[in-house]
């Protein structure tokens, strides 16, 4: 195919016009999508396929095809490709990724315009997916006027999948497109993302995958395949390790701010857990009390940090040490039943609430805020 070849820095990608019939040949569906009567089925996708799953788990998780939601918007699409004379249908670029390297050759005396290689296996739409499912659709019942579109699309190709999920990423970062929650997946793989958020992403991992950990599954990722009950969403859990991160980042960074240095702090939160399961006993994971809901488990792990900044050492024996520490928290479980519990910890928001929560816990642990801390040596 002819196509123009881009430079921007050390990015090289390329823009095509591809017939509306090939392309749709080309591209593989990651999402189900419905019109009137007809589907097109989401193609299967492998388990080393990073990026496909990470797209496909976010068009689940934001409901972008569900029945109802994708006829509507595949529906509007449709409609516009019908009505549309003056107007060009598809504006707008769509975006393809492939893997593997494709051969450009330039035509004679130009160096930005020649012919690029098919890819032997099909595109990977990195945005776009509701357009190209819209054309499908209206190829179906159109097939004469389908054929006279011409898609515009940019194509990366021979990069690694993290750069296509970067690139993914990019794209839909605005509030309103993606969720945080599936920032913090890609902190780790994408390259501006501050080191001490990297760290933090790190450490949330830790906690949602590792086979130790108290929250292992019980971590809303949005799209994660366990389907036990979830606690917290992965972003509230985030938000909490990377404050404790931040205030730490200079001792961590000394220390080293590499996995090892997350599994660590992983360990400390762990140990944590693991301590205040057991003090709170079988209030822990029960639905009539409040103790493993955000609002806690956030005042927790302010706690947690507090404690590891002046009782982190040694690791050995902690989670004993620890559990001895915090076995004041027996006295209050009363406290923590969910009848009541918001007029028992009173105040204007969620934000105000995990403060007092997280300020209550600590005086019963006898744990130094480190608010109160910073107060002292003032």
């Amino acid at each position: 195919m002819i196509a123009t070849q881009i430079r921007q820095k050390d990015a090289v990608f390329y823009f095509a016009a591809y017939p509306s019939e090939e392309l749709l040949g080309k591209v593989r569906f990651i999402s189900r999508f419905y019109d009137e009567g007809e589907q097109i089925k989401p193609e299967a996708i492998a388990e080393e396929d990073d990026v496909a799953q990470f797209i496909a788990r976010i068009e689940r998780s934001e409901k972008a095809f569900q029945r109802a939601i994708s006829r509507s918007k595949i529906k509007s699409i449709r409609n516009f490709y019908e009505t549309a004379m003056s107007q060009p249908p598809i504006p707008g670029t769509v975006l393809l990724f492939t893997p593997q390297k494709l051969r450009f050759q330039a035509l004679d005396g130009n160096q930005t315009v020649g012919h690029l290689q098919e890819p032997d296996e099909k595109f990977l739409i990195i945005d776009g997916q509701h357009r190209l499912a819209a054309l499908s659709f209206y190829e179906r019942t159109h097939p004469d006027e389908a054929k006279s579109i011409y898609v515009p699309c940019v194509i990366f190709d021979g990069r690694s999948d993290d750069f296509a999920t970067e690139m993914f990423v990019i794209i839909n970062s605005t509030p309103t497109r993606i969720n945080k929650s599936h920032l913090v997946d890609l902190y780790e793989r994408v390259s501006w993302a501050e080191p001490d958020r990297r760290f933090a992403a790190r450490v949330v991992e830790m906690l949602y995958s590792e086979s130790d950990s108290p929250l292992r599954y019980r971590i809303n990722r949005l799209g994660g395949r366990s389907k036990q009950e979830k606690w917290i969403l992965q972003a509230e859990l985030f938000n909490e390790i990377h404050r404790w991160v931040k205030q730490a980042w200079a001792k961590i960074e000394k220390e080293g701010a590499d996995r090892h240095g997350a599994e660590q702090y992983y360990a400390a939160v762990r140990d944590f857990l693991k301590a205040a399961a057991q003090v709170f006993a079988d209030a822990w994971a029960n639905d009539n009390y409040m103790v493993t809901k955000p609002v806690t488990l956030k005042a927790m792990i302010r706690v947690c940090a507090d404690l590891a900044s002046q009782d982190s050492e040694p690791a050995e024996a902690r989670i004993e040490r620890w559990r001895n520490r915090l076995s004041p928290w027996t006295e209050r479980l009363r406290d923590f039943r969910n009848d009541g519990f918001y007029e028992r910890f009173a105040a204007k928001g969620q934000i105000e609430r995990v403060a007092r929560i997280h300020r209550e816990l600590a005086r019963e642990a006898k744990v130094q805020t480190r608010a109160a801390e910073r107060k002292t040596a003032a």
